[in-house]
């Protein structure tokens, strides 16, 4: 009989961690501006080095960084001083702002200030998936396309893009991207990651042990046909009661058509634009909206301290870490703004069309094209958008509404399918009720524009929009 023991062992390997700044300035990087304040906030009332104060002029660049000092070393700790001394001198006009609009009232503080305690602080989908996926084992690699795929979910929870379509944007098949979203569909909450209402049904039912059951067979093959409570069709079929299938229809109402809606905001919030895009001169000027951002220095008190030769090592080893953190807190804040800005430019160059003439016009676009433009990771780009709104003269739109893959039509140019389905939208809304557009039509009235697309595609689309089939929409 094998015997059981105890025992200790050493072994190396490599892994990568995420150092806690890094993961600081990804953040910051990710949250839209409201909840970057919220940050800052957090920070200047931990930070007994940081200051807020109103801006004086034009914003500085950075072009020194702080080392790291032998911490035996009087002359390296004080040229380490001298660095972040200079580093909150060029920082202390690090944002421009017209002098009208600062808020420097106590009025408008007062005002502001309550905007931002009445603003509900809920957990997004995307950051609920982001964190369930900390915790996974899968590869770097299969954690970036994880990435990809749970900023591709809506806010219903669905999978909003194809992965054939996001096989064709980036460099991964659909093999693989297959193979992480099923990772990714056993995260909570159950059914995120469908590819539609079957997908997410199925899911659910497939966790509670019940895909073989009569309901699982009602939702795989008889879907549609119970929208229409045509209860005795399926009882037929199934070779079950109608009285069974009532049962089961009752048991699937109690599925969640719609889970990742448990982290939208039950409440209006408000939407501040990160970007505003404003044609002068005729050219279209991009304008960051950072005019809530906090203004940031570092303590005159503080320095006052480092200089003072009486003052203790210990206090000055402490001083010389918080200001560290003060200094990488506002390059992250410049990095963040900077990426922004670029991405933004990016969007208004490829967009130019729907700026003038509206959603029509808006051009193919996939975030692999803008991050090789930028010069950035397309993770990057990703997180840049979460979240970020830019006001443009078309309205107030997500960036990641301009990303977005395409068709080809007669002529030879582009079109992207935002612009196919609101041509889609166009024709339902044109319809006659009593004869309804049927996909076919509609596929057929689209060719006639140039427009090549498949039957499929039309009801992919349509089950987008939430366009019922043309015989439910039979009026009359």
């Amino acid at each position: 009989m094998a015997t059981q023991s105890l025992s200790l062992s050493q072994s190396q390997r490599m892994q990568m961690v995420m150092a806690p700044q890094l993961r600081q300035s990804l953040e910051m990087l990710q949250v839209p501006i409201l909840e970057l304040r919220t940050m800052i906030q957090k920070e200047l009332e931990m930070n007994p080095t940081l200051e807020e104060l109103a801006p004086e002029g034009p914003q500085l660049e950075i072009e020194t960084s702080p080392g790291e000092p032998d911490d035996t070393s009087e002359m390296s700790f004080q040229k380490e001083f001298e660095v972040l001394a200079k580093l909150d001198d060029e920082w202390r006009d690090y944002f421009f702002q017209d002098i009208d609009n600062r808020p420097g009232t106590p009025e408008a503080e007062e005002k502001h200030q309550y905007l931002m305690d009445s603003l509900p602080q809920q957990e997004s989908l995307q950051e609920h998936l982001m964190q369930q996926l900390t915790y996974t084992d899968l590869t770097e690699e299969d954690q970036r396309i994880a990435e990809l795929l749970i900023g591709s979910i809506d806010d219903d929870g669905y999978l909003a893009t194809p992965l054939d379509e996001l096989a064709d944007t980036s460099p991964y098949d659909t093999d693989h991207l297959q193979h992480v979203l099923l990772a990714i569909q056993e995260f909570h909450p159950v059914g995120v990651g469908a590819a539609d209402l079957r997908d997410c049904l199925l899911l659910q039912l497939e966790r509670m042990g019940k895909a073989d059951s009569l309901a699982g067979d009602i939702v795989r093959h008889h879907l549609e046909t119970l929208a229409r409570h045509k209860f005795d069709q399926i009882a037929r079929t199934c070779k079950t009661t109608p009285d069974k299938v009532r049962e089961a229809a009752a048991f699937i109402t109690t599925l969640d058509p719609a889970p990742g809606r448990a982290f939208s905001a039950t409440i209006a919030t408000y939407v501040i634009p990160e970007v505003v895009v404003r044609k002068i001169d005729g050219a279209y000027t991009i304008i960051l909206n950072d005019d809530r951002l906090p203004h940031l220095r570092i303590s005159q008190h503080y320095r006052t301290l480092m200089e003072n030769p009486d003052t203790p090592r210990d206090v000055k080893t402490y001083i010389r870490d918080k200001l560290r953190a003060s200094a990488f807190l506002m390059r992250s804040i410049d990095q963040r703004q900077r990426t922004i800005y670029r991405i933004a430019d990016a969007i208004v160059k490829h967009q130019i069309g729907f700026l003038d003439h509206g959603v029509a016009h808006l051009r193919p676009m996939t975030m692999a094209e803008v991050a090789s433009e930028v010069g950035v990771h397309e993770t990057t780009v990703s997180r840049a958008v979460h979240q970020k709104y830019m006001r443009t003269p078309q309205g107030t739109f997500e960036m990641k509404y301009f990303f977005t893959t395409g068709l080809k039509t007669d002529a030879g140019s582009d079109i992207s399918n935002e612009s196919v389905k609101r041509l889609m939208q166009d024709l339902v809304a044109a319809e006659n009720p009593a004869k309804p557009l049927s996909d076919l039509t509609i596929m057929q009235q689209l060719h006639q524009q140039g427009i090549k697309v498949a039957r499929r595609t039309i009801a992919k689309y349509r089950d987008i929009l939430h366009i019922p089939p043309s015989h439910l929409r039979k009026r009359g």
